[in-house]
């Protein structure tokens, strides 16, 4: 792999996870290849190690990769369009010859495009109208395969080592959590609502607002939502995500519960 000299700070790690993907798939490599180490990717990228850390983490989020303990990094099935998309020249190709475009654009997940800054009420208030009421859906259509893919989320944010990272793996449990409702319409409509909270606005507030304790806070409501979909119970879970999206906005906003 080859790259250009360039800064990557955390909060560009997932331009960095796009960049990672589109050389992958200029290389050739498919699912269940396995990727350079972190050491050789900082080095070929020319980016920092905390960079490929937080980009890497991005990508196990959005379940384009595996990491396993003592083999190493693997593209997973997930991964296939994205990288055909690179080997086509389509999305992200262009940043694979070292164009990492704006520094100051907001990056979303692979296939979410970046959307304009919204403001943090004006998310936090569209939040609260879909994804307490999203939860029925996901009670009847849920799969086992869902509630591990949620769960593999938790474990993710209670492992995560930064404030970025622990903020991948929130996003990806509510996205997990939405995808679960099986639901083509509602997934494109709450992409929106994930592309806000790729936003520089909403970064830096959130930012601010960030605690160890507050983390643990938001892990304990994640696992309680969880339990209740996973559980059945329609009324548990919408109660939990209402509590939960109150008390975000209340550390965001200053709001009272």
């Amino acid at each position: 792999m080859t790259g250009t000299t360039t800064a990557v700070p955390a909060k560009r790690g997932r331009e960095l996870a796009e960049l990672i993907l589109a050389e992958c798939g200029r290389a050739g490599m498919g699912p269940g290849s396995r990727l350079p180490t972190e050491r050789r990717l900082a080095a070929d990228l020319r980016v920092t190690r905390s960079g490929i850390r937080l980009a890497l983490a991005a990508l196990e989020a959005d379940g384009l990769i595996s990491r396993e303990v003592g083999r190493g990094t693997f593209l997973r099935e997930a991964a296939a369009d994205a990288l055909a998309a690179a080997r086509r020249g389509g999305p992200g190709a262009d940043q694979a010859d070292g164009d990492q475009g704006d520094a100051g654009a907001a990056v979303g997940p692979p296939g979410r495009p970046a959307g304009p800054d919204f403001a943090p009420a004006d998310v936090m208030t569209v939040r609260r109208l879909i994804e307490p009421q999203a939860l029925p859906l996901v009670v009847l259509w849920a799969t086992a395969r869902d509630f591990t893919e949620m769960e593999r989320c938790i474990a993710g944010g209670d492992q995560a080592a930064s404030y970025e990272e622990f903020e991948t793996w929130d996003l990806a449990l509510h996205r997990c959590i939405i995808a679960a409702a099986h639901s083509p319409l509602l997934d494109a409509l709450y992409g929106v609502v994930e592309s806000a909270r790729h936003g520089q606005v909403w970064g830096d507030l959130k930012r601010r607002s960030a605690t160890r304790q507050r983390r643990e806070f938001y892990q304990e409501d994640h696992r309680a939502i969880v339990a209740a979909l996973r559980a059945r119970d329609t009324d548990a879970a919408v109660e939990g995500m209402r509590a939960h999206l109150a008390r975000v906005a209340g550390h965001l906003l200053g709001e009272t519960r």
